[in-house]
């Protein structure tokens, strides 16, 4: 099971890392044609999300790979499965369906990495 919660926490983390690195890097009008819901959010509304994820990436490996602050990492998981709630409930109001779809899978595998690491498989 360790190993399972491993692999999850990398496939997240490079993928909460890179959605965040585009989210904070790039303007409101460079998302738009990709991610239309920016157009529902300020720009600095819109970075802090990139920030967000970017954080919550790096929280799920960094930590318990260093062995330092390791209650970290089950923090960051589920902090990220929140803001995967709080993005199904935007792409709900916007009827983006698929948008929730895919919240909802980031948000259960998130999910599993915090209780797994709260719970019978700490680091």
């Amino acid at each position: 099971m360790n190993t399972a919660l491993w692999v999850v926490q990398i496939v997240l983390a490079a993928m909460f890392v890179m959605a965040g690195v585009v989210k904070a890097t790039r303007t409101k009008d460079e998302l738009a044609p990709k991610m239309p819901w920016v157009e529902d959010f300020g720009a600095t509304a819109v970075k802090a999300i990139g920030v967000t994820e970017l954080l919550g990436g790096l929280g799920l490996v960094l930590p318990a790979a260093t062995g330092v602050a390791t209650v970290l990492t089950p923090l960051a998981a589920a902090g990220l499965a929140v803001t995967m709630a709080l993005a199904a409930v935007v792409h709900l109001r916007r009827k983006e369906y698929s948008g929730i779809v895919f919240n909802a899978v980031l948000l259960a595998l998130a999910a599993f990495v915090a209780w797994g690491r709260f719970g019978p498989y700490p680091l």
